[in-house]
């Protein structure tokens, strides 16, 4: 494992403006989802907005392969997509579930967030899917305090999800971030409470259940990247960037009204 660092004020005030720029994207992407929008459409709008305010989308050109960087601003992952899916030309349509994720660099500083969305309604089961997964979120956030174990967190957001019947990604985590998208500690969203790192203040952390509907196995589509529900059942993905204070978490990445 790398080293784990905590933020100075300062860098926790960098990291809050890209944060807030996540926010705004999130928010400004929510409000245009509706049928026979186009994912390309929608990707070029969180682009053109991140740079308007002098930052950098994190996603674009990130990659370990650098024959398969990803493309794009903003993974756009839709029905049994999990998570990295590739906004392409295709529209959306009334029913389907949604999750935007983008990531922001400002000032060499990161901030990540993703929410789930329903496109002009969707059925109960898939509502209920949505609120259990953004439910998880805060359960896990509820626990993320200077003094509490890193697997109380995730302990916390496994216990949630699978008390409804529901199925946490384990093949996929959360992560620490700061000067960098992914950081250590890696923040899973199962383990046993009392066991991990001691959390400190001034940590920062993305923590960000992946739930399906379904089984909870994934695998990689041919891209590279998309991954998807092996069992073809949607799935729902909520994500914030936080700081681990003495009385509780911060949420940089507030929900923007």
């Amino acid at each position: 494992m790398g080293k784990v660092t905590v933020k100075t004020k300062r860098e926790i005030d960098l990291m809050r403006e890209s944060c807030r720029i996540v926010a705004e994207v999130l928010t400004l992407i929510g409000s245009r989802l509706q049928p026979g929008v186009s994912l390309q459409d929608l990707d070029q709008l969180a682009e053109d907005w991140i740079r308007s305010r002098g930052s950098e989308p994190a996603f674009k050109g990130y990659g370990h392969d650098k024959k398969n960087l990803f493309p794009s601003t903003l993974c756009i992952s839709v029905d049994d997509e999990v998570v990295h899916g590739i906004p392409d030309a295709r529209v959306l349509r009334g029913g389907q579930v949604v999750s935007i994720d983008v990531g922001v660099r400002r000032e060499g500083y990161y901030g990540d967030g993703a929410r789930t969305f329903a496109v002009g309604g969707t059925s109960e089961e898939n509502a209920r899917l949505l609120k259990v997964t953004e439910e998880a979120l805060y359960k896990g956030i509820e626990q993320a305090r200077a003094g509490r174990h890193l697997h109380d967190v995730s302990h916390a957001v496994q216990r949630h999800v699978e008390a409804a019947g529901f199925s946490v990604v384990r093949d996929l985590v959360g992560h620490g971030i700061g000067r960098n998208l992914h950081e250590e500690p890696a923040v899973p969203n199962f383990g046993t409470p009392g066991t991990g790192m001691i959390l400190r203040e001034g940590m920062t952390l993305a923590i960000e259940p992946m739930v399906n509907a379904g089984i909870s196995q994934v695998r990689v589509s041919d891209d590279g990247w998309t991954v998807r529900t092996a069992d073809g059942k949607p799935s729902a993905h909520f994500e914030h960037t936080v700081v681990i204070r003495e009385n509780g978490a911060e949420i940089l990445t507030q929900d923007v009204q």
